[in-house]
């Protein structure tokens, strides 16, 4: 019987994508190119500019937490395939490989590996990010399986990360420990197969678990409408869409004496800013979340930078905001969020939702995704027309910094 890795190996190699695979693929190309975009004026940019194109392209698409999931891993799948696939010469096949491999394997990990602090993005993606490259490079499934296990030592992330530079980081690591692992396979490096049954085991995972069949992402991918954590659309979503049925664009912070938000505790696993004080921190706070879904028209990019988490009046609104955690759930999106908003005058208003838009079950429309692609930058949907696999490359070589080659130049940097 085949280890984990011989069978994934071969399913991979042997993929041969349909017509809604292959629409998957296009859709997750130009998200993930629209959100790396976006961010190439972030300070991540240059601190990334000494790492090598995977790890770059990933870091930086990370960045902004604007980039797609997989809901039953909890894996943010693109972000890592699309870097590892364009850094070695891939194109749709090889990031559906990977991408494939990555919910398998995150799922196979199950929610208590999430639950337990894990990054899974980071720690199924390494071996899926060897798997994109290796599929690109056309290796057989032999070597398939070698590149697996060689990029195990990479499978690791914790969400402590979470709000800081660390996070993109070690996303960034883990497709770089991909792409690296597969060229060392390629080269003719041995390893063993087993490692990624060990690995899985020791991580709190399940081999058993591990199922090849079905489309070759199980379950879709959710596409983010506003510019953070995952954990974070449903509830924005429900306070954008109440205001926007009671005809406001937002809500004045005064009138407001008392916010109760209900959800499932697994709902919340990530959001570990109470009281956040940066842009990042408030990417990862229910708290600044709901402050900036009353506030602000449609939180975008603007509501996440330090100036807006500092405002006065949603650092009011988010210490109103008092959270129950009801026990269990298995997902972000498990159950629904329930949030009562008490207003001056005794007013109260109930806003309910099960489902964000985005959604796998809910998913984006055309006018959807050219809106985000849009907001990405004035540029963006100019640059992405008529998008494919070689000129996606070609367009994040040209418009990422170019990797700094003289160490002397980063430590000058480091220290200015």
């Amino acid at each position: 019987m085949a280890c984990t890795a011989e069978a994934l190996a071969r399913w991979a190699h042997d993929l041969r994508p349909g017509p809604e695979d292959l629409a998957l693929a296009e859709r997750s190309l130009l998200d993930t190119m629209a959100v790396t975009l976006a961010a190439r004026q972030h300070p991540l940019a240059g601190l990334a500019a000494a790492l090598p194109d995977a790890a770059r392209w990933a870091a930086v698409g990370h960045v902004l937490d604007f980039d797609d999931l997989h809901m039953e891993s909890t894996a943010h799948v693109s972000v890592v395939c699309v870097a590892a696939t364009l850094a070695a010469g891939g194109e749709a096949r090889a990031y559906l490989a990977g991408a494939g491999v990555m919910a398998r394997l995150g799922m196979a990990l199950g929610w208590a590996h999430y639950a337990s602090g894990w990054h899974a993005t980071c720690t199924a993606g390494a071996p899926a990010a060897a798997v994109a490259a290796a599929t690109a490079l056309g290796l057989p499934a032999e070597r398939i399986a070698t590149a697996l296990a060689l990029a195990i030592p990479g499978a690791c992330g914790v969400q402590r990360a979470f709000g800081s530079a660390a996070k993109p980081l070690q996303v960034g690591f883990a497709a770089d420990a991909g792409v690296r692992a597969a060229r060392l396979a390629a080269a003719g490096a041995d390893a063993d197969p087993g490692a990624v049954d060990q690995w899985l085991r020791l991580v709190g995972g399940d081999p058993a678990r591990v199922d090849t069949t079905g489309p070759a992402v199980p379950g879709g991918l959710a596409i983010k409408i506003f510019p953070c954590c995952y954990a974070l659309q449903r509830p924005i979503s429900a306070l954008h869409e109440w205001l926007r049925g009671q005809g406001r664009s937002r809500i004045d912070p005064a009138a407001v004496t008392e916010i109760q938000v209900c959800t499932p505790e697994s709902t919340v696993q990530p959001l570990i800013h109470h009281e956040p004080r940066t842009g990042l921190q408030g990417k990862f706070s229910l708290e600044y979340a709901v402050a900036a879904a009353l506030l602000d028209r449609r939180p975008g990019f603007a509501s996440f930078t330090d100036e807006a988490v500092n405002r006065p009046e949603a650092q009011r609104v988010a210490r109103l905001v008092k959270t129950t955690a009801s026990p269990g759930g298995d997902s972000l999106l498990a159950g629904q969020s329930d949030i009562t908003l008490v207003l001056a005058g005794g007013d109260r208003h109930e806003v309910s939702l099960r489902l964000p838009p985005g959604s796998p079950g809910r998913p984006p429309s055309a006018q959807d995704m050219a809106a985000k692609v849009a907001d990405c930058g004035p540029d963006v949907p100019d640059l992405l027309t008529g998008l494919d696999w070689a000129r996606a490359a070609a367009i994040l070589a040209e418009r990422l910094p170019a990797a700094i080659k003289d160490p002397t130049v980063l430590a000058s940097r480091g220290a200015a």
